[in-house]
Order: structure tokens, then C-alpha cells, then sequence
């Protein structure tokens, strides 16, 4: 005997609360008992799983897919939130798993931000008025505080808490269970609690298709910012003299200059 054809009706679940004023793009899905609030954008394809509340002025892309239990948009934790509004912004093809929360920012008309392709795993937490570029992974349980700037293509490890105001530099790579409280250079990888640069992040730079000679050029730069004894400013200085330039490069540089909060050092014992 053939099982009895399953025949779906609608894409939104009947036990789901959304809004009338919502919007919702083409084939959307959405799951039992999620809410969806008045001021949500939901773009074409995405998939919102059972329990997911998503509130105030969040924007998701396409193709995304947001798992049960996750939060998005609620107000920030943080004591400065007088009810202003502000947004939240997620790019297309970004997955949000279980219990993962994206908090609103903190200011009239400012924005919290996550890109596209980015993967953040289970009971991560995304605060008020974070920046997270493309193609990010944040893995189980990492956290980032208010005001923190991911660049594309970081990986942040599991249980990592990243201090508010820090930036993460493109294909950085950050170990699981770290404390991050200082910038963290491009392509680096930094470890520990606090976090210490251990080495290069090779393999994300080879792939991220950055080309061979760019590479080498990275490689140089960083050993005159963490094997020459030299303070920051003079090993900006001696990287733009002894480097040649490339966009990776000047990236790192730009990079270097705006790093407000110090950059996490090398550890003594590092080689490369």
C-alpha cells in the first residue's frame, strides 16, 4: 500500500503569529509558532523554522535559513537603549541556527549588520550595533559585543567572547574558547585568553584565491610586524618601505592604522 501523498497548502504554518504589516517575498516559509513583527522584511526563498521570533526593523535576504529557536532584532542589551528606531540587516544566503540571537542596534537610525554566505552556528550571539562581513563563521556559542567589526571570510571558534568595539580582520582566524579584547590583523591566526597571534592563516588565505605572489607579500609583512621588534608605528613604516604593494597589502595597512584598541601581539616562543 503507497503512503498517502502529503499535500502542502501554505507556506506559513497555521500556528505562526505574522503580522499583517509584515512582508514576505516569494516562497517563503515559514515554520509552527514562529513571529514575525510588524516591521519584518523577509526576501524571497528564505526558510524561518519553528519558534523563531523575528521583531522590530530587521531585514533578511534571500535564500536564507533561520533555525528553530533563533531571535532576531530584538531591542540591544544594553542600558543606552532608550525605544529608538534602529535595524537589523542580513544578507542573502546566510544560515542562523538553533537559538541564535542578532540584537537591533543602539541609536536612533543605526544598524546591525551581518553579511552574505555567513554561517553562524548554535547559540551565537550577534550585539547591538555589530558590523559582520561575508562568508563569516561563527561557531558554536561565540559571542561579539556591541559596537565589534567582522571582515569577510573570518572564523570565529566555538565558545570565543570578543570584546565590544575590537575588529576582526579579513581571513583571520580565531581559535575556539579565546578572549579576544584587541583588534585581530588580517590574515593572522590568534589563540588563547587573552588571544596571541600564533601564526599565519595559510590555508584560508590559499583558499580564499589569493594569489601567489600577494601571499608572499603577506607573509613578509608579517614578519616585520611580529618578528622584528619593532613598535606598531615603525613596523607600518617599515612594511610600506620593504613590501610590495598589493591590495592585500594596503588592506593590512589601513587595517594597522585604524586599530584603536592595540592589535593582539605574538607569543615570544612563535615560529613560523
Amino acid at each position: 500500500m503507497k503512503p498517502e501523498k502529503v499535500v502542502v497548502l501554505r507556506n506559513v504554518h497555521e500556528t505562526a503569529v505574522v503580522h499583517p504589516s509584515a512582508r514576505l517575498g516569494k516562497d517563503v516559509q515559514i515554520g509552527p509558532y514562529a513571529v514575525i513583527g510588524e516591521n519584518v522584511l523577509i526576501d524571497d526563498g528564505t526558510k524561518i523554522g519553528a519558534h523563531v521570533v523575528i521583531d522590530g526593523w530587521t531585514s533578511i535576504g534571500k535564500n536564507c535559513v533561520i533555525f528553530p529557536g533563533a531571535s532576531i532584532g530584538a531591542e540591544p542589551q544594553d542600558l543606552k537603549f532608550a525605544g529608538e528606531k534602529s535595524y537589523v540587516f542580513i544578507g542573502d544566503n546566510t544560515r542562523i541556527r538553533e537559538c541564535a540571537t542578532v540584537n537591533r542596534a543602539t541609536g536612533e537610525g543605526e544598524e546591525t549588520r551581518i553579511g552574505n554566505d555567513c554561517l553562524m552556528m548554535a547559540y551565537t550571539h550577534v550585539a547591538h550595533n555589530c558590523i559582520v562581513g561575508n562568508n563569516v563563521i561563527m561557531s558554536n556559542a561565540a559571542t561579539l559585543a556591541g559596537h565589534v567589526i567582522v571582515e569577510d571570510r573570518a572564523v570565529i571558534g566555538g565558545l570565543t567572547g570578543i570584546h565590544q568595539f575590537v575588529k576582526v580582520g579579513r581571513n583571520a582566524m580565531i581559535g575556539g574558547a579565546s578572549k579576544v579584547v584587541q583588534d585581530v590583523v588580517p590574515y593572522t591566526i590568534v589563540d588563547g585568553h587573552p588571544a596571541k597571534v600564533s601564526g599565519l592563516n595559510s590555508v584560508g588565505i590559499s583558499r580564499a584565491g589569493i594569489a601567489i605572489e600577494s601571499r608572499r607579500n603577506i607573509k613578509k609583512a608579517y614578519k616585520l610586524l611580529y618578528r622584528s621588534s619593532l613598535s606598531l608605528t615603525q613596523a607600518i613604516a617599515l612594511i610600506e618601505q620593504e613590501v610590495d604593494s598589493c591590495n592585500e597589502v594596503e588592506h593590512l595597512l589601513r587595517f594597522l592604522r585604524n586599530a584603536e584598541r592595540g592589535i593582539c601581539r605574538g607569543r615570544k616562543e612563535t615560529s613560523e
